[in-house]
């Protein structure tokens, strides 16, 4: 699997992240050329730095963990 064209994406970021200091991160939803939707992750203080991408159903069921505090964090 090649790595997604960032090129265009849209990054947005939660209207929540204002004044938190510039700790945040910026999602952008992406498509393919088969139609495929995924997401994109990145640090918004490193907006050209590395991005992470994840299917659309590997981002659901992250988010459906944190959601669910079924998640380890240190």
């Amino acid at each position: 699997m090649s790595a997604p064209d960032l090129s265009r994406a849209k990054w947005r970021k939660s209207s929540y992240s204002n004044g938190s200091g510039g700790s945040c991160v910026e999602i952008a939803v992406l498509t393919d050329a088969a139609d495929q939707r995924g997401i994109a992750v990145r640090d918004s203080k490193d907006p050209q730095g590395p991005a992470l991408s994840f299917s659309a159903g590997h981002w659901r069921g992250f988010m459906a963990a944190i959601k669910a505090y079924d998640l380890d964090v240190i």
